[in-house]
């Protein structure tokens, strides 16, 4: 290892993964690639993000190659809402973002763990980056996990509130997964 290397503060990622199959895989690569850079990812997934993640056979990759990966039971459980107020998170991450989630955290909503430490992380200065799925009119085309190829079309209604979520406080919307490497950089 480099001195230069050495010396370099390890930062900390607090990364939520809801139940969007859509960039998932690439989701996990990006992960893969910020974490080389020096930063220790804790992975909090949605009860829905669990069975998305194991549908896509990425759930025991994310678990056992991140420093932890820990599933939903409650709004506040695991209890993660105190270390993202106190800085013990350098950022918090949600990728991908369902387009129900967006609509929760558009509309004030903060029922489940991911959408209650948006509600809350926003209220710090703390920097939250949110990749929803569902940003542009129109159709995109997708993956199955046995690799089928598929089109869905995105509702004007989740369209519009990504477009919402961009203009929230402490929140920026990143138009891809590979996107959020520019914001972690050591």
């Amino acid at each position: 290892m480099s001195k230069k290397k050495s010396r370099q503060k390890t930062r900390m990622l607090a990364w939520g993964i809801t139940g969007a199959g859509d960039k998932l895989t690439e989701t996990v690569e990006v992960m893969k690639q910020i974490k080389e850079r020096n930063y220790i990812i804790d992975v909090f997934v949605s009860s829905e993000g669990e069975t998305v993640l194991k549908w896509y056979k990425q759930f025991e990759e994310v678990n056992n190659v991140f420093d932890s990966c820990t599933v939903e039971s409650s709004p506040n459980a695991p209890f993660i809402l105190g270390d993202l107020q106190t800085g013990k998170y350098d950022a918090l991450i949600i990728s991908p973002a369902t387009a129900n989630t967006v609509a929760k955290i558009v509309c004030g909503v903060a029922d489940t763990l991911l959408t209650n430490a948006v509600s809350q992380t926003a209220k710090t200065d703390i920097p939250i980056y949110i990749y929803p799925v569902d940003q542009k009119k129109g159709k995109i085309k997708t993956e199955a996990p046995n690799g089928r190829q598929f089109t869905l079309k995105m509702r004007d209604i989740d369209v519009e509130n990504s477009k919402k979520l961009k203009k929230m406080e402490n929140i920026k919307v990143v138009k891809s997964p590979e996107k959020l490497k520019r914001y972690f950089k050591l």
